[in-house]
């Protein structure tokens, strides 16, 4: 991976995105249903896309907006749908054409009471406490958001009424009847003006609801007592007027160091392929906050929608993701006594081993799941799974009590148990994974991307283990070939090859022309480079064994 020359730097005007040719290209432009790059397709967090490309226009809302209401209709789901939003430009035109669809539908609609922006966990949140105790009128949600995607990008996804991200078949069904619309020049939506469907919209305080249980999730009374002085930099993101709200209602040392949200993201250090992105696991978008580490005993940031989380801390300053969901598990289920005693560690396969020891060592057991929160979501509802976890900073946790919290990612929650961390032990995250280390033993962890032709990505999201013809990886005997999820049997889209010492996983780009290399070694760092080179000799004899 090359890493820019400016990669770390403040964007300069040429960085910028024209937010009005955008807005512009978002009304005018009309995607090609015949092009696969410009219809509607869901990965693990909804549509994503830019209007620049055409594979975000508002041809796209209309029809994957009377796709949802079509889903809804089909499965009796008839309570109101809350509808939120992101500060990526594309998110407000966005919701006015979804408003304008689902008013046409008789869709009961509630928006932010505050017309303000809206997290996803917050989301999440409003449709776990609208259903609790339900058994008809149940409600789901829309989150207009990318995430941490660029600026010049619009993301669209959909929450059914168990709060999470929805399931493959929902999101399948929707795009298969989204594309066909689109096919039929949308013939078949329906849709009204915008002044009428603003006048049938409700409203819902988002953040009231949000803020207001914090303390039934996280122990906001002894951050307070420890003075545990707080950085938090939203990334312009939708999680602004939350950190705001918590350090006055909770009273904590607090400091929001970047209070703006602009559309163009102006204020973000550039990420390491010289573009701007709200990545809050990336040391190069998160470089404004690294650099102010020491003002702070913890500093965390946010991506766009607030489901993902970086933990900043004074001496290592940005916190692998996978270490700290190592030290969250740890100290969780040394800190939850009312938590069921056999609630299990979620993670997804190609996060670290390490939880794997923790979890273990804590006699808990653990469930391995594809990548994607969506399979975490029965187990948080069911308080089978206490925490579920991924390598890309997102996780979520139940309350203090053992009942589900969110069942979508919260950025939030992961960001305040850092300070709840060392207010409890004395100790901030990075001294308890070291700790661990101690313990466990050190890994080395890697992602890295191999050039994949479209048919190869193909095959190789339908491997089968008996088209692996090597024994050994790295010189140790090869102990397990998975494509299926060891938690659930679920395919996990490509491959997984294990040893005592170390591992890889493959799995194909679901929007660029390559597949993605996994991989982790508990031996000395040269030892993680054979596993990456062995990987790909493994991934491309598979490849052509199985052709």
């Amino acid at each position: 991976m090359s890493v820019h020359p400016r990669a770390g730097q403040r964007a300069e005007p040429a960085d910028l995105v024209d937010v009005a040719r955008l807005v512009t290209a978002y009304y005018a432009e009309r995607p090609d249903p015949a092009a696969p790059e410009q219809r509607v397709s869901f990965g693990t967090s909804g549509h994503r896309g830019s209007s620049l490309t055409r594979s975000f226009n508002e041809d796209h809302i209309l029809v994957i907006s009377q796709a949802i209401c079509d889903w809804r209709s089909a499965q009796r789901i008839d309570g109101p749908l809350f509808l939120a939003r992101d500060t990526h430009a594309l998110s407000e035109p966005a919701l006015v054409s979804a408003l304008e669809v689902f008013a046409a539908n008789e869709v009961d609609v509630l928006v932010d009471a505050r017309d303000g922006y809206t997290p996803t966990p917050a989301l999440s949140r409003a449709v776990l406490a609208r259903n609790a105790g339900r058994t008809s009128g149940l409600s789901d949600g829309v989150v207009v958001t990318p995430s941490h995607n660029p600026p010049t990008d619009g993301g669209f996804k959909y929450n059914p009424p168990h709060g999470g991200p929805a399931e493959t078949e929902v999101t399948s069904w929707i795009a298969r009847r989204a594309n066909q619309l689109l096919g039929a020049d949308l013939a078949g939506v329906r849709r009204t003006a915008y002044a009428r469907a603003k006048a049938a919209t409700g409203s819902y305080d988002f953040l009231e609801a949000y803020v207001g249980e914090l303390a039934s999730a996280i122990d906001l009374d002894a951050i307070r007592a420890a003075g545990i002085r707080i950085g938090v930099d939203p990334l312009g993101g939708a999680s602004l007027a939350y950190w705001s709200e918590i350090a006055d209602r909770y009273r904590l040392d607090l400091t929001v160091v970047a209070p703006d949200a602009d559309p163009t993201f102006r204020f973000m250090t550039l990420d390491w392929d010289g573009k701007i992105r709200m990545d809050c696991s990336s040391r190069y978008a998160m470089a404004s906050l690294i650099d102010r580490r020491a003002d702070f005993q913890i500093a965390t940031g946010n991506d766009a929608d607030a489901d993902r989380h970086g933990v900043v801390t004074r001496e290592t300053g940005l916190l692998d993701p996978n270490h700290y969901l190592a030290v969250a598990i740890h100290y969780l289920f040394g800190h939850r006594p009312d938590w069921r005693p056999d609630a299990a560690v979620g993670k997804t396969l190609v996060s670290s081993r390490m939880i794997d020891r923790v979890a273990e060592d804590l006699g808990r057991g653990l469930v391995e799941v594809p990548v994607g929160f969506k399979w975490f979501v029965p187990g948080l509802l069911a308080g089978s799974i206490a925490f579920g976890g991924e390598e890309s900073a997102g996780a979520a946790f139940l309350r203090r009590d053992g009942s589900a919290w969110t069942t979508d990612k919260d950025g939030i929650l992961l960001s305040l148990l850092a300070a709840e961390i060392p207010a409890r032990t004395g100790a901030d995250p990075d001294e308890l994974y070291r700790k661990l280390v101690e313990r466990f033993g050190e890994s080395s962890y890697a992602r890295i991307d191999a050039p994949a032709t479209p048919d190869e990505k193909a095959r190789l999201s339908k491997l089968s283990p008996a088209a692996v013809r090597a024994t050994t990886l790295a010189g140790d005997p090869i102990t397990s070939l998975l494509t299926t999820a060891p938690g659930n049997d679920a395919p996990i889209g490509g491959l997984k090859v294990e040893t005592d010492f170390g591992w890889f996983a493959a799995r194909p780009s679901g929007t660029e022309d390559v597949y993605k290399i996994y991989a982790e070694s508990f031996r000395e760092p040269d030892h993680l480079a054979r596993i990456q080179d062995e990987a790909r000799q493994v991934v491309s004899a598979a490849l052509q064994s199985d052709s």
